[in-house]
């Protein structure tokens, strides 16, 4: 399988999508390079737009542009996007209802040695608070270009959460993804592992380290965090009757936060949480920092081991 990081792959399906659709417009806030919106600009220099280093009116420019009945995908890193932004994609976006795609790069600890101040652990939770607000977690490249290219379909703001290490692709070009569904990678009756981007390859090997134990773990990318796929849920919890969420992202307000708050009103399961517990990154290598905040398969292994005691 290929291995690419998800802003690659977002470079690429916006290329695509730039050559078969005229009303796409992209802005930047001078980090094309990295968010890779440099591949449709260097093509479609007439539709492409740097704003400079100023978030909060790349947010504002978007939703101008999207008045006019053109799809803009706004992007710049994940902590600039829903941090120094988040008043004009409220009020500017959300509020109104608007048709904009914020595709935000370098989001969580995988960021690496850009340290804690670029390494958005708290996204998700901004994002989906806001009403109106669709928010998506793609987990490897070939996810990636299929949820961008619906997310220009989808009438709506959408928040597209990409990172900046490579992961190996899980999917082939053939497979079928929809924005709000869950995609079953692994079945299994034991327990349930529910996870969302960066994490998705460590589940799997999680999966099948436990499978060798003869423990059966059903496996669900929720690619999309909001809407959540609350009937994939369901039916995992009445199933399995335990679950396990993983994501690069705290705790508090993201994947976990969502599936325990839904469970826990129509159908308490146990559950156990595997994501970075309300602490800040730091400098260091990709894989350093999945060991230190106990992100890794192992942790997944010995996360889905406890729930599963507590069935």
């Amino acid at each position: 399988m290929a291995k690419r990081a998800t802003r690659e792959a977002y470079g690429k399906a916006l290329l695509e999508l730039g050559r078969e659709h005229e009303d796409i417009i992209v802005l930047d806030a001078d980090l094309s390079g990295s968010t890779k919106t440099a591949v449709f600009g260097g093509e479609f220099p007439e539709r492409f737009f740097n704003v400079g280093i100023a978030e909060g009116n790349l947010m504002g420019i978007a939703a101008g542009v999207a008045t006019t009945g053109k799809v803009a995908f706004a992007s710049t890193f994940a902590i600039f996007a829903s941090a120094r932004a988040c008043e004009q994609i409220r009020n500017s976006i959300c509020y109104p209802n608007l048709n904009v795609k914020i595709a935000a790069t370098h989001a969580g600890i995988t960021v690496g040695a850009d340290g804690g101040s670029h390494q958005a652990i708290e996204d998700i939770a901004i994002m989906s608070a806001m009403p109106n607000m669709t928010v998506v977690v793609p987990g490897d490249g070939v996810s990636t270009e299929a949820l961008i290219k619906q997310a220009y379909e989808y009438d709506g703001p959408v928040y597209i959460r990409l990172g900046r290490a490579k992961v190996e692709d899980v999917y082939k070009e053939s497979e079928f993804f929809s924005i709000g569904q869950a995609n079953k990678v692994k079945d299994g009756t034991d327990a349930t592992i529910i996870v969302s981007g960066y994490s998705l390859n460590d589940a799997i090997l999680a999966a099948k380290t436990l499978e060798l134990e003869g423990l059966k773990v059903r496996v669900l990318d929720m690619s999309t965090i909001k809407p959540l796929d609350i009937g994939s849920v369901l039916k995992a919890a009445e199933e399995t009757g335990a679950i396990v969420t993983v994501e690069e992202h705290n705790v508090i307000g993201g994947l976990g936060s969502m599936v325990a708050s839904f469970l826990a009103e129509h159908l308490p399961t146990p559950i156990q949480m595997v994501g970075i517990r309300d602490v800040f990154g730091q400098s260091g290598e990709a894989e350093e920092l999945i060991k230190e905040y106990n992100l890794t398969s192992k942790d997944i292994v010995e996360a889905v081991k406890e729930v599963i005691e507590r069935k």
